[in-house]
């Protein structure tokens, strides 16, 4: 019970947190639909579960003793942030946001872009892998670690829904839309600024 409460604590912590995750939801579904945001939440959430997967089976120990590797996944998610974020600063003025604008971003593109923004994400790695190691005891059924898994990954498609409901919601959506352009230009550098600081800090470790 003690670990089942502890899984759970820390997991909506850390859900909950400002990040790379919560800045592409938001834009999603304030730039271009409520589905389109939906369907980035599903996407983090199969993010996780490779977060998941790999530290069950071990891999995330590996990660956890080579810097070397671990490094590396950093430099690519920082790659990754970065290239999205620089799309978004290059956003241009335009007229009001039509679905055809909308469709702009496909609903396979959508769960593509929320799956690798969380599965490339290295702050995703150090949570679970921590979390797995500090928190879970080895001697934890796999069932039991696979439930934990389960609801980590159910618990950030839950939080990023309830976020993609929010901001595509009502008229307030609607004002925004205005300067859109703007939006997005600030989530790009809200991306951009968790890119660098993730490149820098795998470089200086």
């Amino acid at each position: 019970m003690t670990e089942l409460l502890a899984v759970i604590t820390i997991t909506i912590l850390a859900v909950i947190s400002p990040g790379p995750d919560f800045a592409m939801v938001s834009r999603n579904s304030l730039l271009l639909s409520r589905r389109a945001g939906l369907l980035t939440a599903l996407g983090i959430g199969s993010g996780v579960l490779v977060h998941v997967a790999y530290t069950i089976l071990g891999v995330g120990l590996l990660i956890q003793n080579s810097i070397a590797l671990f490094h590396a996944l950093k430099l690519v998610g920082a790659a990754y942030l970065v290239w999205l974020g620089a799309r978004m600063l290059a956003a241009k003025p335009g007229g009001n946001m039509t679905e055809s604008a909308a469709a702009t971003l496909s609903d396979g593109q959508a769960l593509r872009v929320g799956f690798l923004t969380n599965a490339l994400n290295p702050k995703t790695t150090v949570f679970i892998v921590s979390l797995f190691i500090q928190v879970v005891e080895p001697t934890t059924a796999l069932p039991v670690q696979i439930g934990y898994g389960a609801f980590i990954a159910a618990a950030h498609i839950l939080w990023f829904a309830l976020v993609a409901l929010f901001f595509s919601a009502g008229a307030v959506r609607q004002r925004i839309l205005a300067v859109r352009h703007w939006i997005d230009r600030s989530f790009g550098a809200l991306l951009v600024g968790f890119g660098v600081m993730l490149g820098v800090s795998g470089l200086s470790m």
